[in-house]
């Protein structure tokens, strides 16, 4: 695995991470197996995959349980360990809710590092802006971890151009986490140009596209009952077959180049910034090992021009 710095100023970690969230949430729970799982972040760990995000909400809490256990002992030194803060559960209609005040911040720091089995989490992300509270007291929270010695730097999540500027004037933003992929390129317009120009590190969640991307879903009724990708347009049965063109194209470039649809994907995400580091999620080793062998496919600049030239997904992302 080629390496890569986490932004400008930022540690050094493998240019493809994993994405931990899957492990215990949203995509087929009933099927969670944390010891093939664990064996996966470490697994992880040996491709030069380091850094490792995971998150309080994701369970809710069980993730980060997951992670600490594999990251005991000697493996803890390899990772380059991120969490987040700033959803908690909700109830009835609504699964999370957004909770960016100060005082739980200041807890749920001290709840994860309990959970991770570490003292201290190398990036420490801002889930989502709290409409309901400043985004500079939020952010000054996270910025206590950091003084503290329990956070070595700090990234937000899913957050436009102003707030990231509002968060610079109290402390330095070191990544920034969103969706980005061939069927999501929202960030692209002036999120990413803005992270690139100040050598912020910017996270790519979901860069295959949910497992869409990856040719492995053709209809909705293959997804389990209780997966949370039903609930999304997308992957309702008549937007699913419109995007399915999308994956024939990726899969035709991936034949033509000598790899497969998700490392053609991840390259072309890849191929968008200096300091993209796409965190892919899965739990699966044959999977993990296509992941990282993405690192070194290179696509030429007329794969990339066509791969650009996709027509925008059917269906809003959620």
């Amino acid at each position: 695995m080629r390496n890569a710095t986490l932004g400008s100023e930022g540690p050094e970690v493998g240019v493809i991470g994993l994405g931990c969230m899957g492990m215990t949430w949203a995509y087929d729970p009933q099927s969670r197996d944390d010891e093939t799982s664990i064996g996966v972040i470490r697994q992880a760990l040996d491709l030069g995959v380091t850094l490792i995000d995971t998150a309080d909400i994701y369970g809710p809490y069980s993730n980060e349980e997951v992670v600490g256990a594999a990251l005991a002992g000697p493996h803890r030194e390899r990772a380059v360990l991120a969490t987040k803060v700033g959803l908690v559960p909700g109830s009835g209609t609504e699964r999370v809710v957004r909770n960016g005040r100060p005082e739980h911040v200041r807890q749920a720091i001290d709840a994860s590092l309990r959970r991770l089995g570490t003292d201290h989490v190398d990036l420490y992300q801002l889930h989502r802006v709290d409409p309901e509270v400043p985004i500079e007291e939020t952010w000054g929270a996270l910025a206590e971890a950091v003084e503290a010695g329990k956070a070595r730097r700090i990234g937000l999540s899913e957050v436009g151009v102003e707030e990231i500027k509002r968060a610079q004037a109290v402390h330095p933003v070191a990544s920034v986490q969103s969706e980005l992929s061939l069927w999501t390129r929202d960030a692209l317009a002036e999120v990413l140009p803005y992270t690139e120009a100040e050598g912020i590190a910017f996270l790519p969640f979901s860069p295959l596209g949910r497992g869409f991307l990856t040719g492995s879903i053709s209809s909705f009724d293959e997804l389990p009952a209780d997966d949370f990708r039903r609930s999304l347009p997308r992957f309702q049965q008549d937007a699913l077959k419109a995007n399915l063109a999308l994956v024939e194209r990726v899969g035709a470039v991936a034949e033509r180049v000598g790899g497969t649809p998700a490392q053609v994907a991840l390259a072309w995400v890849l191929a968008q910034g200096r300091y993209v580091l796409p965190i892919p999620g899965t739990r699966t080793p044959r999977y993990l090992v296509d992941n990282a062998a993405a690192a070194e496919l290179v696509l030429s600049a007329a794969d990339l021009a066509e791969l650009d030239a996709l027509p925008a997904a059917t269906g809003g992302r959620y």
